[in-house]
């Protein structure tokens, strides 16, 4: 468990897909629960008002924000428990508490959560002029301020590319690497005012930084290698019929996600032309229905629920 330090004020957030994630995960009142991205907890206490006082789940996050927020308000159940660090360590953490094989659904809600966004001295929006940082957290590792100085201008145009899906990443990047030249880039509004003015066109109603803040933020964080481990991990730590629910924000994440499920659906693989047995192919997961998005009446009350899709799988073996 964590060391707590508290804080008295957060930003409220709703937590995506919260109907639907509770009916998916089937929850075992008596059952054990990882929420990888415990955020501000939406997710997390409605999980434990279904369990009954033998179920348990075990929460993580990054960001010493969330921890906090933890601490504060669920530091008293005996039925909880948080760890401070990424879910590329599911595994390890679920170890150290004797319950591998043992965890009856996981979610991981990815991506950033409101208060992050909303936090200008966080650096993960272009809305609000505050300090470039980016991290998921910010208490170790290089900022987007220190990456952005340093990085070469063709390191940085592949990041825009294939995190941002840019595609004028080549032209973002000079620009960025000749306006760093003339003065250090240190705010997310200068950033922002550099990209727009090298952008030749974009999307109506789209902020023409919003691929390039993307990208860069993934690559801090290294979201996208984390979330491969951590993925490959939780069918590790399962049960067998425990459900494995994932809620992504946009196409890099989600196309990750069903690509390890339909791998994991289709099991061992052979040569072509090779005659297989049924009962040789080894299957380790079965995914549950099709993807699931928010309702119109959700996106309504909560914009940012509009690019969520959340998918489903049962672990088999």
């Amino acid at each position: 468990m964590v060391a707590c330090r508290m804080k008295e004020t957060y930003n409220e957030h709703q937590s995506v897909l919260l109907a639907e994630v509770l009916d998916n995960l089937a929850i075992n009142p008596n059952g054990v629960y990882v929420d990888a991205t415990f955020g501000r907890g939406g997710h997390a206490e409605a999980i434990l008002n279904q369990l009954s006082p033998t179920g348990r789940l075990l929460a993580m996050d990054k960001d010493p924000e969330a921890i906090a927020y933890a601490c504060q308000h669920f530091s008293s159940d005996p039925r909880f428990m948080i760890q401070h660090g990424s879910f590329a360590d599911l595994e390890k953490f679920v170890a150290e508490q004797n319950l591998t094989g043992k965890i009856d659904g996981i979610l991981f809600d990815l991506g950033v959560s409101s208060p992050q966004l909303d936090d200008p001295n966080r650096g993960f929006s272009f809305m609000r002029a505050g300090k470039l940082d980016m991290r998921m957290d910010d208490s170790k590792g290089v900022n987007a301020q220190e990456w952005i100085a340093h990085v070469s201008e063709t390191e940085l145009a592949r990041v825009l590319f294939e995190y941002g899906e840019e595609r004028y990443s080549r032209r973002i990047a000079s620009a960025i690497v000749a306006a760093r030249v003339a003065k250090p880039i240190t705010t997310t509004d200068e950033l922002a005012e550099i990209i727009k003015q090298a952008h030749p066109a974009w999307q109506k109603g789209k902020h023409p930084a919003t691929r390039s803040f993307q990208a860069i933020r993934i690559a801090i964080n290294h979201e996208l290698s984390d979330l491969e481990l951590g993925l490959k991990q939780s069918l590790e730590v399962l049960a067998v019929g425990g459900r494995l629910l994932v809620i992504s924000f946009h196409s890099l994440e989600d196309r990750l996600v069903k690509q390890f499920m339909q791998q994991q659906e289709r099991g061992n693989e052979f040569p072509a032309g090779l005659p297989v047995k049924h009962s040789s192919i080894q299957s380790r997961l079965k995914r549950l229905g099709r993807s699931i998005k928010a309702s119109a009446k959700e996106i309504a009350m909560n914009p940012r629920a509009r690019s969520a899709i959340l998918r489903i799988g049962e672990k088999l073996s």
